[in-house]
């Protein structure tokens, strides 16, 4: 297990420990070029590539499907969760149920109750979004059988294309931009005019075209550029965050993401007879670090920015201390 650990945080510890020795060296704007590269030109790049490789045949054909499940499956608990938050929050208020005004409980009860709307949309997102492309592919190809990689692809290409670019999108359009009327066809304007979209229906409907081998080589290395220049990104991000009293809130996004809801999908996915490679690759896919692409969303949208970097920090290191765990018990 050791050495299957080693491969697999190799290429997350480098590259985002280089964003973060980088940060100091950097132009200003750099980071935000790179985002606009990414959303524009990289992720539509992965997609792509990643759609003319995927084969939906078999039992692997149910992947999107168990994809889209998982979406829903941590859509619906940030949400009850920031509901019940909520709930507390208000109650707190009338009636203090914690001794000490100057408690961590009284204070993180008090600041919810005075977090925008933009905040509930970042706290979704955080828990909602995992990053399958960068971080999940990464580690994949070191960790399972090439036999078993069309799940991680499969799984990847539907949580960027339903989940970041169609759900994400649609959330983050309802609810940033406050000071904007909010009105349907708003969300579904910004989800059409997603370039991921339209790279994964190119791809998609290309595949059986053949390429010049020089071609197909180029788009993989092209593929690669981008999950580093990714990974580089989150470390950037990560030194640059200003508000640490973000982390709060973002512990509890970050538990979904990265213990409940990969323990609920390894259960459920042993309970109807999956295991081995495919079991895991649901697991750790469903607990990937939040999606990069929160970022992007918040930047666009007007959303929590630091609520969303808190959530990629905690979340990238969860995922180092349970990745062991998940090797254990799902793999």
């Amino acid at each position: 297990m050791l050495e299957t650990l080693f491969h697999a945080y190799t290429p997350l510890v480098i590259c985002t420990g280089l964003g973060l020795l980088l940060f100091q060296y950097i132009p200003v704007n750099f980071p935000k070029l790179l985002s606009h590269f990414l959303f524009w030109i990289g992720i539509p790049l992965q997609i792509l590539v990643l759609a003319r490789q995927s084969d939906f045949s078999g039992a692997v054909g149910f992947t999107p499907a168990i994809a889209i499940f998982v979406l829903f499956v941590s859509t619906s608990l940030a949400w009850l969760t920031w509901v019940l938050l909520r709930m507390l929050s208000a109650a707190h208020i009338k009636k203090p149920s914690f001794q000490g005004k100057n408690s961590l409980v009284n204070l993180f009860l008090l600041n919810i109750n005075s977090l925008k709307r933009s905040s509930q949309g970042s706290f979704i997102l955080a828990a909602m979004l995992g990053n399958t492309g960068f971080v999940g592919l990464a580690i994949t190809p070191s960790i399972i059988s090439s036999d078993n990689n069309n799940w991680a692809v499969l799984y990847s290409v539907t949580n960027n294309v339903i989940g970041t670019y169609g759900f994400g999108v649609f959330i983050a359009s309802y609810f940033g931009n406050s000071e904007q009327p909010n009105h349907w066809w708003t969300q579904i304007r910004d989800v059409l005019t997603v370039p991921a979209l339209w790279a994964f229906l190119v791809g998609f409907f290309t595949r059986n075209i053949p390429l010049p081998e020089t071609v197909e080589s180029g788009l993989q290395t092209a593929v690669w550029v981008v999950i580093v220049s990714a990974l580089l990104l989150v470390g950037i991000r990560l030194r640059s965050i200003k508000k640490w009293e973000s982390f709060e809130l973002a512990l509890i996004p970050s538990l979904l993401k990265v213990v409940i809801v990969p323990v609920l999908i390894g259960l459920g996915a042993s309970y109807f007879g999956l295991s081995g490679d495919p079991r895991f690759v649901l697991v750790l896919m469903s607990g990937t670090p939040t999606a990069l692409s929160v970022l992007i969303l918040a930047e666009v949208y007007e959303l929590d920015r630091d609520l969303l970097a808190s959530s990629i920090a905690l979340t990238s290191v969860g995922l180092l201390l349970m990745l062991p765990l998940w090797l254990a018990g799902f793999s």
